[in-house]
């Protein structure tokens, strides 16, 4: 049906929005079904009466232009559009800037809002999408909490703060990043967002409700009514890349919070989302509503504003929300289009829909069909093996489960098809993002409370480091849910999206009461940051220098050799033992053993020689061996 209709829809490839410059502004907007649009500019976003009205032109290819002389940085504007009988008030979905709530545009000089220093700012450069060490957090849950001793709260600038504490003196904020030792930060959506009041600061949400694409969300700014909201994301950027750390944002293209009043169905109606045979909106992002990417000037927005998003604010990666909504074409022109920016940038997403999509399966990006591109999927089977279901009380390898030894090694080989029996989903070890939790469903403590209640406290430790532990050295991309290291609770919360800063935000004080497991997380970040034998370059290096070992039942052994990816250490064993039990496993050669990681501590130091055919290793514990 739609492509019947394709020559109502021209595809126009050219610069949509407003063009600025001190001189004069062009407006250019795609509206092909309008029969008139006005664009309305105002001096203050309280004024009620417009500045100046203006008719556009109907142009080339759908699109409608204007041009203003003069300097019009920091007036605000919305257009008038007529379909039909129907007139419309809305912004250009391409704005670079909104005023508060999103009444109203505003165009700004982005030179302006450019910090000092901002010309030398660049992206952190990794040899390998794999080298990375992903911590996923939400600008509230990281910097809101009283013992955090951040000033800024809630607000970009917090990541701009250094020499934070909490009570007991502990580093906080971007001071506990840098001491943690990850390679990049990824933020839950800071794109413009409609389900918090820029104005009230005790709102709270996760942010997967687009509103304007293009605009940081007014909220975390200290003023939503100008430009600070651009100036103070730039000076968070520059901040993180000052410090060593990539960001990395959290995009939600594969669906709008508004349906019949999005600023899209508002200028061009029907044209943006997908519909059943009966012309009701499909449904596959269970929010009522879906984008068609696979549409040409939907796949143009997409392309435009990631490349926008990677240009002006030199952001490092892109996180796809629900990415198999979108059509494996729009994702392939994404990478390509990104990496011929820059080789270095990040992307990767959820490779499943959050309903029944009108997206055809053979399309849509789901686990499998990112073979061959430079985008990495979630690697699901990986995380329930671990740590069994995502809410329910059902164990994993970690917590007691028998018969998960075999998806265990899958994810250790990044999902490769390692051998005839050992495959998954997963061409190149790039693919796979590696992980036991993120923001969505119960944190790994509060999971590991839900299935072992009746295991202590300590016990619970052990199963939490040994999680972390096997992401840590497995083939792919790593990636932490923040606060993991602080043993992290929501209190039994397992969809916080609007549960407030009472149950998402960091308690900072639970670094001073685990202060044990935060080492022991940095030491493995370390161990895999200094041995490029953890992230081996490919599937054939895979192949050639990971092995398995002959170990006892329902436990895991791997050595790495030699010198594999000219790692300094010659050979590197690694056990993992769930059980509640010690076990003895055998060393593959004779010879002193040097122990950097066991039940008690992690890093790239040597804790203790080993001169056997074989180690212990105590209940539900990990080794880390080396000659």
């Amino acid at each position: 049906m739609f492509l019947m209709a394709e020559s109502l829809y021209p595809y126009y490839d050219g610069q949509l929005g407003i063009d600025y410059s001190r001189e004069k502004s062009s407006f250019r907007i795609w509206a092909p079904t309008a029969c008139s649009i006005k664009l309305l500019l105002y001096e203050r976003e309280t004024d009620k009466r417009p500045l100046l009205i203006q008719e556009l032109e109907k142009d080339i290819k759908g699109t409608w232009f204007t041009e203003i002389t003069g300097d019009l940085a920091g007036v605000y504007h919305i257009y008038q559009v007529q379909i039909g009988k129907e007139i419309n008030r809305v912004i250009d979905p391409y704005t670079r800037a909104v005023g508060t709530n999103s009444r109203l545009g505003l165009i700004v000089d982005l030179a302006r809002t450019n910090p000092p220093g901002w010309e030398n700012d660049k992206r952190v450069k990794l040899a390998r999408p794999q080298d990375a060490i992903i911590y996923e957090t939400h600008i509230r849950d990281f910097t809101s909490s009283a013992g955090s001793g951040i000033f800024y709260k809630n607000k970009y600038l917090a990541f701009t703060e250094r020499g934070t504490v909490n009570k007991s003196g502990l580093k906080t904020g971007i001071d506990h990043l840098k001491e943690l030792g990850i390679t990049h930060l990824h933020l839950l959506p800071v794109f413009d967002f409609a389900t918090v009041d820029d104005l009230a600061a005790d709102e709270y949400n996760w942010g997967y409700d687009p509103y304007y694409y293009n605009v940081p969300e007014g909220s975390y700014a200290t003023n939503p009514a100008d430009e600070s909201r651009i100036r103070e994301f730039k000076e968070m950027v520059k901040s993180l890349h000052d410090n060593g750390i990539g960001i990395i944002m959290d995009v939600v293209y594969n669906h709008t919070y508004y349906t019949e009043d999005s600023p899209f169905n508002k200028i061009v109606p029907g044209y943006y989302y997908r519909k059943d045979r009966y012309g009701n909106f499909s449904n596959g992002s269970g929010t009522g509503n879906e984008t068609a990417s696979e549409r040409p000037m939907v796949r143009k927005f997409i392309l435009d504003s990631v490349l926008y998003w990677a240009k002006e604010y030199h952001i490092d990666g892109f996180r796809f929300d629900l990415m198999a909504l979108h059509d494996r074409k729009t994702m392939a022109e994404v990478e390509r289009a990104l990496h011929e920016l820059d080789p270095s940038i990040l992307i990767y997403g959820e490779p499943w829909t959050g309903g029944l999509s009108r997206l055809e399966p053979r399309e849509q990006m789901v686990k499998g069909r990112q073979k061959g591109m430079r985008i990495a999927v979630f690697n699901d089977h990986f995380r329930n093996a671990i740590k069994g279901d995502n809410d329910g009380s059902g164990r994993g390898f970690v917590s007691g489960a028998a018969g998960q030894v075999p998806n265990i090694i899958r994810g250790i080989v990044g999902g490769i098809e390692y051998s005839g029996e050992i495959k998954d989903f997963t061409s190149e070890p790039w693919e796979t993002i590696n992980y036991v939790s993120s923001h969505d469903n119960l944190t790994l403590w509060d999971k590991l409370i839900r299935s072992n209640p009746e295991d202590s406290e300590k016990t619970r430790i052990k199963m939490d480091r040994l999680a972390q532990g096997i992401i840590l050295t497995a083939q792919g991309i790593p990636f932490i849910h923040g606060g993991e290291e602080l043993l992290r609770s929501k209190y039994g919360h397992h969809n916080s999206y609007n549960a407030g800063d009472e149950i998402n935000q960091f308690n900072w004080e639970r670094k001073t009461i685990y202060y044990s497991t935060f080492a022991y997380y940095k030491g493995l970040i370390k161990l895999r940051k200094e041995h490029p034998a953890f992230r081996l370059k490919n599937t054939e290096e895979i192949r050639k220098c990971l092995k398995f070992l002959a170990v006892p039942e329902n436990t895991v052994g791997f050595y790495l050799g030699e010198h594999a990816n000219d790692d300094p250490w010659k050979r590197i064993v690694v056990f993992f033992n769930p059980e509640g039990k010690k076990q003895l496993f055998r060393l593959p050669f004779s010879g002193f053993w040097r122990v950097v990681v066991d039940d008690n501590r992690a890093g790239t130091e040597t804790l203790y020689l080993i001169n056997k055919d074989y180690v212990e290793l105590a209940p539900i514990s990990m080794m880390v061996l080396y000659q």
